[in-house]
């Protein structure tokens, strides 16, 4: 929002929400029924082909979307080296209302001029010629208007909010002011529909024309080659590059231009360090990255969700959404297209403390490490783990299946085949023990175990036996392997019982429905999974499986992780950031954990914080 917000700043479909695609629903059943019904003469292909043209410009803003944030989370490109917030990811979550603007519009329009042809060159070149003159000199002058301070801090102020751009930026404005622009791109487009030179090559192509440019200018990583300028010289002065529109972004007073920059050049508010910025992006800055969290998608949904994926659902804790199971082409596509040529991808980078990080994806999925291909895993984990080393990546944490213990050993299958290894590799089970150790409630006597017992699982029932509380587990071979490690004077606090009156639950992998139905009324169930089990009961209590909340100077985090709320880290990324920091020389995985209370007291040191206060 501008930060005095204007007249007529709010979306007249705002309070919609996501009803407000249903606005052109009776117009595209209109178009649609009068295409299939009328003759071949009578027919409206200009009007027929609007909502299929809406829904690629949707398409193209995505892909520019995901090839953007993918180039920023690995590249060493980037323009400005600082972070999105998730205030940024909310502002520009309405990027789509454009388009709605401009289907609306389009679908008045039509009705008054049909019979569009397919094409007409003297249209397109009409249509060109516009551009360059009118449109692109009115809309100089009306952005230097804009950053006048009356109008600035009523409308363009929302859009220079976001400091790193993203190419959904460039459409982010209150309504008033979009509404300008858009009067001003209808220049060429009204100009050949009076003078019938209309064409809808010209039409669609002119807006296709706008949404690749915007897209261009507003991605925070250099695209341009510099051959380009090297073989046509006056380029420079015709076609702007992201690096160009960036210093607008961070300068506020020069580089006004639309697309063309001869504009600033004739009226010299052209910044002096464009070119020197153009230089210094296309060279790069190579970041070594200290931490690395090695994850992989969970469900065909999730792929959505990813920080790559839709922008509004990355940033919000993961939860099936009905109309995502219409993209399930899409889904089982790109699953069949990583199964095939897929390798390790970077999912985002953030910093904390000058210490580097990147979240790198396998590309399989969950119901994929339940099958028989662990080998194939197994090689694209020890392939990421060997890139790491050769990166000069300190830390190297295990997340999700990616330390399962029929699959590797709980990672220490990859220090058998490579001894000298030099990164550390972590599966962050001591920090996830501490967690649930804080997240039982104080002057709990009695806890019961229920699910597949992991290394974590294990871990947390033994040092709740220490401290004297009784565990209780159903497994008989569950029950064997702890007594094992139990010491003598332990023992009796590990019980061997079906019973199910305990009110507090430490639950793993496979907790059955059967079971929570069973649990008495108010039972507490805190997983020590890195999976939440699925909730059944409405009257218990459903804890998150192990997290903290991050710093607040940890930067560039605007991505929920998994089903995680926002600002929320897994223990198990955690335990690699604090493994990094504290500079700790010993691998954590296999049978290996490191001192629960020493791990924690690390973490808060570092600015993370409990979600939870037993």
């Amino acid at each position: 929002m501008a930060s005095k917000p204007g007249l007529f700043t709010e979306w007249p479909w705002q309070r919609l929400g996501s009803f407000k695609y249903m606005i052109l629903a009776p117009w595209v059943a209109h178009s649609t029924y009068s295409f299939v019904t009328k003759g071949e003469v009578e027919r409206d292909l200009l009007s027929f082909l609007i909502f299929p043209f809406l829904l690629s410009r949707w398409i193209h803003n995505q892909i520019w979307i995901s090839i953007s944030r993918f180039q920023t989370g690995r590249s060493k490109h980037k323009i400005v080296h600082k972070g999105i917030e998730f205030e940024q990811v909310d502002r520009e979550a309405n990027w789509d209302d454009q388009i709605l603007l401009n289907g609306a519009a389009l679908y008045v329009v039509t009705k008054h001029f049909p019979g569009i042809s397919l094409w007409r060159t003297d249209g397109i070149i009409i249509t060109i010629l516009l551009h360059v003159g009118p449109v692109e000199f009115l809309y100089y002058w009306l952005h230097r208007a804009l950053h006048h301070h009356y109008l600035y801090s009523r409308y363009h102020s929302h859009h220079h909010s976001s400091i790193v751009t993203e190419p959904i930026t460039s459409v982010v404005h209150p309504f008033a002011e979009m509404l300008i622009y858009f009067i001003l791109f209808a220049i060429p487009l009204m100009t050949t529909a009076l003078s019938r030179t209309a064409s809808i090559v010209s039409v669609y192509g002119y807006m296709t024309f706008i949404d690749f440019m915007n897209n261009l200018g507003h991605c925070n990583f250099e695209i341009v080659p510099k051959w380009l300028f090297h073989i046509f010289p006056t380029l420079k002065y015709i076609i702007y590059t992201p690096s160009y529109h960036s210093l607008h972004h961070t300068q506020f007073r020069t580089n006004y231009a639309l697309f063309m920059p001869m504009y600033d050049y004739i009226y010299g508010t052209v910044d002096k360090s464009s070119d020197d910025l153009y230089e210094a992006s296309l060279k790069g800055k190579e970041e070594r990255t200290d931490v690395v969290h090695l994850t992989h998608p969970t469900t065909l949904q999730s792929i959505y969700h990813l920080r790559l994926g839709l922008a509004s659902l990355a940033s919000k804790p993961h939860t099936s959404k009905w109309y995502l199971w219409m993209m399930g082409p899409i889904s089982w596509g790109s699953m069949l297209l990583t199964w095939i040529f897929g390798s390790t991808f970077v999912v985002e980078s953030t910093t904390l403390n000058k210490v580097k990080m990147q979240t790198w994806a396998i590309p399989r999925y969950s119901f994929q490490y339940l099958s028989c291909k662990r080998a194939t895993i197994n090689r694209l984990i020890e392939e990421a783990i060997l890139e790491a080393e050769r990166e000069g990546v300190k830390v190297l944490s295990l997340g999700l299946l990616n330390q399962g213990e029929e699959l590797n050993k709980n990672g220490e299958l990859y220090l058998q085949r490579h001894p000298g290894l030099k990164i550390r590799v972590v599966d962050g089970s001591t920090l996830a023990v501490a967690i649930v150790l804080r997240n039982i409630p104080k002057g709990t006597k009695q806890v019961l175990m229920r699910g597949k017992l992991s290394k974590t699982g294990c871990a947390a029932a033994l040092a709740l036996c220490q401290k004297g509380i009784q565990v209780t587990t159903a497994c008989k071979d569950e029950f064997e392997k702890l007594k094992l490690l139990l010491q003598a004077e332990c023992a009796s606090y590990l019980v061997f019982s079906d019973s199910l009156n305990v009110k507090t639950w430490l639950v793993g992998d496979g907790l059955s429905e059967e079971d929570q139905r069973r649990a008495y009324k108010g039972t507490r169930f805190i997983p020590f999974s890195q999976f939440p089990p699925k909730k059944v009961r409405k009257d218990c209590t459903y804890y998150l499986t192990p997290a903290m909340k991050i710093p607040k100077h940890l930067e560039n985090m605007h991505a929920c992780e998994n089903w995680l709320p926002r600002r929320v880290m897994s223990a198990w990324r955690v335990a690699g950031i604090v493994h990094a920091l504290e500079e700790w020389d010993a691998h954590e995985c296999g049978d290996k954990m490191l001192d629960i209370e020493e791990v924690w007291i690390a973490a808060l040191k570092h600015g993370f914080l409990p979600l939870f206060q037993a």
